[in-house]
């Protein structure tokens, strides 16, 4: 959705749509809560008195008070509720979901696949979803997480970097995993 005058940050559901699911526009939900609980309520807070006072299915009252956060400038796109910064990027790239697996938990074949990316595994390796700390010149940057899929054309990797500390930071990564994939698929 394209971001209105007033808005710091456009909310991912249009207008249409929020209006069609729960009877009001963003505008309208904007006007409401900030009359209702306000700006400092918290995302808990809110999204309770939307479902509570208003209604709202609770899937639809996390969407309306996460664009609410989001036009507001409480929470910027790909923020956490703890700050933190959340991106994904995901591919189907050639191969074969096992082996990529299999390199995956071999620290050293992680490290050549991963282009130097210092990661250690802190999930099982049974898991479904394997997830790694990483780390950046000694710090921690955050949490890999790597699901797999089999495709039709080679394995589907969804990668979510979790965790980051900032904007800068988010979109940096965001990058980078691009990249990645794109090297992966060639």
């Amino acid at each position: 959705m394209t971001k209105k005058p007033g808005w710091v940050a456009a909310p991912e559901a249009s207008d249409a749509v929020v209006t069609d699911k729960t009877g009001r526009s963003w505008d309208e939900w904007v006007a409401l809560i900030d009359a209702g609980p306000g700006r400092g309520a918290g995302h808990t807070a809110i999204a309770t008195w939307l479902r509570e006072a208003h209604g709202v299915g609770a899937w639809w009252a996390q969407g309306v008070t996460v664009g609410y956060e989001r036009i507001t400038g409480i929470r910027l796109p790909g923020q956490m509720p703890d700050g933190t910064f959340t991106v994904s990027r995901s591919r189907t790239i050639p191969g074969d979901r096992d082996d990529l697996r299999a390199r995956l938990l071999d620290d050293g074949a992680r490290g050549a696949l991963l282009a130097g990316v210092a990661t250690t595994l802190r999930s099982a390796p049974t898991a479904k979803h394997l997830r790694f700390d990483v780390t950046e010149d000694g710090a921690g940057a955050g949490i890999l997480a790597v699901a797999t899929y089999a495709a039709k054309n080679g394995v589907k990797v969804v990668l979510t970097h979790e965790k980051l500390t900032s904007p800068e930071a988010a979109e940096r990564w965001k990058s980078h995993w691009a990249a990645w994939l794109e090297n992966m698929s060639g």
